[in-house]
């Protein structure tokens, strides 16, 4: 396989990140659960929210010495879920191929840039698979050079919550506190507003 990477590298970075620790499994076992996957340059190993939770994967995130977090009034991003029609598979661990951060479509809103991400054979990230991206590649999160995750959202009703997960890097301010200038988050934007920093993830495909 051109470009391959061993997958046994990849699980070696999310089981150094804490991955293992929060699934409560050994670094052995969650090799195992990766088994006959392969992962190409470009591709993220994804972490299920059935092996490890959004809101607590988020806490692994690293840039330099500052931890991750969730923003505040986000208590519930665990109820985010893959969009309707998007297939994830029901593994602990897949391969999400090809990631790109989407910078081309910063200052779009979300609403424009679905129909736009699947009219060029794409699907946009799920929160866990944007974490999973940056636990493994925490580069790809820049300043001014952040993304939305709009393959997650929650139902509400019989449509569904208009904020949207993103990942960005906290200035430090209001309820973030100074303490945690420098550090990547996952917070939310309206599904109608655009954003110049926030470009939009997506992938070719997935493979479990």
């Amino acid at each position: 396989m051109q470009g391959a990477v061993r997958v046994d590298v990849r699980v070696k970075q999310l089981a150094e990140a804490g991955v293992a620790g929060l699934a409560g499994v050994p670094e052995d076992e969650l090799e195992a659960m990766a088994h006959g996957l392969e992962v190409a340059d470009g591709d993220v190993l994804a972490v299920h929210p059935s092996l490890v939770p959004a809101g607590a994967l988020a806490g692994l995130l690293r840039l330099g010495e500052k931890p991750g977090f969730v923003l505040e009034d986000m208590t519930d991003l665990d109820e985010f879920v893959p969009v309707e029609g998007m297939v994830v598979p029901d593994r602990p661990l897949y391969v999400v191929r090809d990631v790109a951060r989407g910078d081309e479509m910063a200052n779009w809103s979300p609403d424009e840039a679905a129909p736009a991400i699947a009219a060029a054979g794409r699907s946009p990230l799920t929160v866990s698979e944007g974490i999973s991206w940056l636990l493994q590649q925490p580069e790809a999160l820049e300043k001014n050079r952040c993304f939305m995750t709009i393959g997650s959202r929650k139902p509400k009703g019989k449509g569904l919550d208009t904020r949207v997960p993103a990942l960005w890097i906290s200035g430090g301010t209001g309820r973030d506190g100074k303490e945690r200038r420098g550090a990547p988050k996952v917070g939310w934007c309206w599904a109608g507003n655009r954003h110049t920093w926030l470009g939009f993830a997506s992938t070719a495909g997935r493979a479990g």
